[in-house]
């Protein structure tokens, strides 16, 4: 997809509008090599957001809501200082769209080196030092006032994973933020979802970085199991406490080796059935027929030569050797 480049000011937490194509001057910027730099690349297609959806890869084409972007010491043993992951939240659904990060060799899993996983009473309240808490970046008018997972039946469903922040404290703590959540049936979060997200992280050694967007499906009701609020179920929604289910999770993953380019996307339902043993390679999907189901425009600051050619295709003899 092809949208006009707006150069703005932004602070971590930015209200955003729907963008399209037509509106407004653009500020045209040159597109450096992609390969000179393993964390982002000036050749932004978003039309607002902040400076990070401008210039990081792992970010897609923003829809609406606001944008939280999460910063946090990576890895401890050498104080390195970074992005952590950021999230789309959508203030009418309550509900996030997408989280997105990227994994590299100083920060990837490494059992020698791993933190502990941050571990509270799952209380409900969402104080800062509950299970889960309230993101302190979230404006208070949009925070839970409890936590609606509770009692609902369906398992808190990190979208960065825990595991995938496990070099440093601060990093993983802000994994449990309710805003890095979805709801998930359980054999689906400790099933599929997490053989899934074992494949990312086995994936990391054989890419310089690896860019990573993942959601549920909230923007199409077909797409919804229900709405819930602790103890609620409904099939629709009966006000801003009632957040959706989604039928479907997915995982946009780029891929940098050197000056090779990689793509591909699973895409699966979230099922109260175990599904473990299910062969991954069956829920793969191109780039290109993601953004079809979701309606977003996946890894938007790519050049376009080089988004073009990888969304449209997933070499499987490269993700599963």
């Amino acid at each position: 997809m092809k949208t006009k480049k707006l150069l703005l000011t932004i602070s971590a937490v930015l209200l955003l509008s729907a963008c399209s194509s037509g509106d407004g001057d653009s500020v045209e910027r040159s597109k450096p090599d992609p390969n000179s730099d393993n964390t982002s690349i000036n050749a932004n297609k978003n039309t607002s957001g902040p400076i990070e959806a401008q210039t990081q890869l792992e970010f897609p084409h923003l829809k609406k809501g606001i944008v939280i972007v999460h910063r946090a010491i990576l890895n401890k043993n050498i104080n390195e200082e970074g992005l952590n992951y950021c999230v789309e939240w959508d203030t009418d659904l309550q509900s996030q769209r997408w989280s997105c990060y990227k994994i590299y060799s100083s920060i990837k899993y490494h059992s020698s080196y791993n933190v502990k996983r941050y571990s509270a009473e799952n209380d409900g309240t969402l104080s800062p030092t509950c299970q889960y808490p309230n993101d302190p970046q979230l404006p208070a008018e949009y925070q839970f006032t409890t936590d609606p997972y509770k009692y609902s039946g369906y398992d808190h469903g990190h979208i960065c994973p825990s595991a995938d922040r496990l070099r440093a404290t601060d990093s993983n703590y802000q994994t449990f933020f309710i805003t890095n959540m979805q709801p998930q049936h359980n054999k689906f979060n400790a099933g599929l979802w997490q053989e899934m997200e074992d494949d990312v992280r086995n994936w990391v050694s054989m890419s310089d970085t690896l860019y990573i967007c993942k959601g549920g499906t909230i923007d199409n009701s077909e797409y919804i199991l229900e709405y819930v609020n602790q103890r609620s179920h409904q099939s629709t929604r009966v006000n801003k406490d009632h957040i959706p289910v989604p039928r479907f999770f997915y995982m946009a993953l780029l891929s940098r080796k050197n000056n090779t380019w990689q793509a591909m996307a699973y895409w699966a339902p979230n099922l109260g059935e175990d599904h473990s043993k299910d062969t991954r390679k069956g829920y793969t999907i191109t780039i290109d027929r993601l953004e079809e189901l979701t309606g977003i425009d996946f890894f938007c600051n790519l050049p376009d030569n080089i988004e073009d050619e990888v969304e449209s295709k997933v070499t499987h003899s490269y993700w599963f050797k």
